[in-house]
């Protein structure tokens, strides 16, 4: 009869062989093709990195726009993303099997959760086809200033999934693709700046739009803002008359989202301009009166007789009142 010391050594002595064995399978075999594996996939997405740093910078170089650079910068990201995200899946069905486990049943109920998945992730492929239609027709890139699904703000960063938005408050929105109906985006070809100036009715339109005209033209000419100008401002006319306000229209056409600093200056100096030429600034609320006190046709004496003159209690109606209900009639 064995001895139990004996059973337990022989037991350890097998363990321990078979470890040894697989250890020895493992260093000699597997090991060696999941370094390979690993810096294969390491080496490829740092290659893909590479290239899309220099397509950046060679965009920077020869673009010929910023419309053009935001595009390839936008693309570039995108292709990254998805590049990794293939290669890290390419390398995980690589190395998964060297680590014992197998991919047969995997593959098998990945076939048949995929039909549930994906009606459950009917959302997410609806993301990714818009976003792909998005970049393929070009709507906006990173970098613009764009209107989505009610939001607005300079758009940070997209993929094929989503879009990522930055409020001028700082807030970071984030839209799905499959949410985006209506594109507008603000920064592409040019801008339009409409300054609604409002002046009191008492003062002649011509003067007005004489002064508007070289309050404007003198922006244009001035270095400083010069060359955001793509166009000479226009002045409409009179747009509309409320009470004792008169809108005259200013329009800035300008490089795309630079309009902002030319308006504020516009601005700025058509108010010192109607200061100094003595034009009060509207309001809707005040009506206007072409008579001053001292203009105001003479009164008689008959006329003034007439105005003083007590009314005479004969000729007064009688105050009638109804039978029926007892109020006046």
């Amino acid at each position: 009869m064995i001895a139990p010391h004996e059973l337990f050594r022989g037991f350890f002595d097998t363990l321990s062989r078979e470890y040894v064995q697989d250890l020895q399978d493992f260093l000699h075999d597997k090991l060696p093709r999941l370094i390979a594996v690993a810096v294969a996939a390491w080496l490829l997405s740092r290659l893909l990195n590479v290239i899309s740093a220099r397509v950046i910078r060679t965009a920077e170089r020869h673009s010929t726009g910023a419309g053009h650079l935001a595009q390839v910068k936008t693309l570039t990201a995108v292709v990254r993303a998805t590049g990794i995200g293939v290669i890290a899946v390419i390398a995980a069905l690589y190395i998964l099997p060297l680590l014992g486990f197998n991919l047969g049943p995997l593959l098998t109920s990945a076939g048949v959760a995929g039909v549930a998945i994906g009606l459950a992730a009917q959302t997410i492929v609806k993301d990714c086809l818009n976003g792909f239609l998005i970049l393929v027709e070009d709507q906006y890139n990173v970098g613009d200033v764009v209107r989505l699904a009610g939001l607005s703000g300079t758009v940070e960063t997209m993929s094929l999934r989503k879009t990522m938005v930055r409020d001028s408050d700082g807030t970071l929105y984030v839209i799905p693709n499959s949410q985006i109906t209506t594109v507008a985006n603000l920064t592409r070809d040019f801008s339009v700046a409409t300054i609604n100036v409002s002046v009191d009715f008492s003062a002649k339109p011509d003067e007005v739009m004489s002064l508007l005209k070289e309050v404007a033209m003198g922006v244009r000419s001035d270095p400083a803002y010069s060359a955001v100008y793509l166009a000479d401002p226009t002045l409409l006319g009179v747009d509309s008359i409320k009470g004792s306000q008169v809108i005259y229209p200013v329009q800035l056409r300008t490089k795309a989202n630079q309009q902002w600093a030319a308006m504020r200056e516009t601005q700025r100096r058509i108010r010192i301009a109607l200061d100094a030429h003595g034009m009060l600034p509207g309001d809707p609320l005040r009506v206007y009166n072409p008579l001053s006190p001292s203009a105001q046709p003479p009164v008689t004496g008959a006329e003034t007789a007439a105005a003083v003159k007590p009314p005479d209690p004969t000729t007064a109606k009688p105050n009638e009142i109804n039978p029926f209900t007892g109020e006046g009639m």
